[in-house]
């Protein structure tokens, strides 16, 4: 049975250790920013309904717990819940000496293709363009994202002109068979995200995210209707009837889970089942460096819905807290067979970290 769950907090990194009265083991994470909060959700909320409890019942486990603590769903609570879940497909993984996508049914397919994705809308245009060609040139990256308008910024631009230049620019530096996206993150109004979609449009671009604020979905289906360009959206969700909503009423055509916002490992799945029922493509949300992109590739290598190219960061990663650490090679990414989620916590980072215990009496 679980008998103690820890957190590790650093910067903004919050690790999860699940520990079971036999001595197995496995390490998850929540989601980054705010880790205090998350881990005072975990420790106070949480953690009491995996204690005592069978490691082996993760997807029941995670249920029972949403909705015993159903007056307080929300952000917070599905990151806490991530955190102990994606800790317990490690421990699972270790336990059988197996990777965890194979404890998700095998490998639909061998490696996980990635795109070159940009996390700045502040680099004037040609750092950006020279930023992306270094990543390109030295992992081979085929794809890339940049981002467009500015956050939730209801049509607003950074500096007049920016989307406008980056656009055509991306296309005439990199080519045409250079796969190119753009993720808006709510920048736009629908009549907004309709005309920049269509610039997009325009050069090719072939997939546009969250072109208007996330909860907006009507609106979201709107600008899906309007333009051939996809629309992708849902990273932010921590819903999954909302989810289900968004791919049965194709308000959107791609759908784009993050394992640590939607409450870990288990519901990711059951997106990726939705989206691989509905027929549309499940490209789930990695913009960071954690492990979150651990997470992500053992799900997309797993589940057929996960068809597309995945986002991989371009930006720096600072403090590494985790080893080893994958590679881009050729525009792919390769998982070794190592069990669980195939790295390990560095104790650098354990023992310097802030730590919480919450065990059973």
């Amino acid at each position: 049975m679980i008998s103690s769950v820890e957190t590790y907090i650093s910067g903004n990194v919050c690790v999860v250790k699940v520990t079971t009265d036999d001595g197995q083991f496995g390490y998850g994470q929540t989601a980054p920013s705010e880790p205090e909060i998350t881990a005072q959700v975990l420790h106070r909320l949480v953690a009491k309904h995996f204690l005592g409890r069978n490691p082996w019942d993760i997807a029941t486990l995670v249920e029972k717990a949403v909705r015993a603590e159903y007056k307080y769903l929300g952000g917070f609570l599905m990151r806490a819940i991530s955190g102990i879940d994606t800790a317990l497909w490690d421990l699972q993984g270790r336990a059988t000496g197996q990777p965890v996508y194979r404890l998700l049914g095998g490998k639909f397919r061998d490696k996980v293709g990635v795109y070159a994705s940009s996390m700045s809308r502040e680099t004037p245009v040609e750092d950006e363009l020279r930023r992306i060609g270094d990543a390109v040139e030295n992992y081979g990256f085929t794809a890339a994202k940049i981002k467009v308008g500015v956050r939730n910024g209801r049509d607003a631009e950074l500096w007049n002109g920016r989307t406008a230049a980056l656009v055509p620019a991306m296309r005439k530096t990199f080519g045409d068979a250079f796969l190119l996206n753009a993720d808006a993150n709510g920048a736009y109004s629908p009549g907004g995200a309709v005309m920049v979609g269509r610039r997009l449009e325009e050069y090719g671009f072939y997939h546009l995210e969250e072109p208007n604020p996330s909860w907006e979905l009507d609106n979201m289906g709107y600008v899906a209707q309007q333009l051939d360009l996809p629309i992708g959206a849902a990273e932010q969700e921590f819903s999954l009837e909302i989810v289900r909503r968004m791919i049965a009423e194709r308000l959107v055509d791609v759908i784009q889970p993050d394992v640590c916002y939607i409450g870990g490992l288990s519901r990711a799945r059951r997106v990726a089942e939705l989206a691989d029922t509905a027929g549309i493509p499940c490209t789930p949300h990695s913009s960071g460096h954690s492990l979150i992109p651990m997470f992500t590739a053992h799900l997309v290598l797993a589940m057929p819905a996960c068809t597309q190219l995945q986002e991989w960061s371009i930006e720096q990663a600072g403090s590494q807290f985790f080893a080893p650490v994958p590679v881009v090679k050729d525009g792919f990414v390769e998982i070794s067979d190592a069990p669980g989620w195939g790295v390990e916590i560095l104790p650098s980072f354990l023992e310097s970290a802030a730590r919480q215990t919450s065990a059973l009496s």
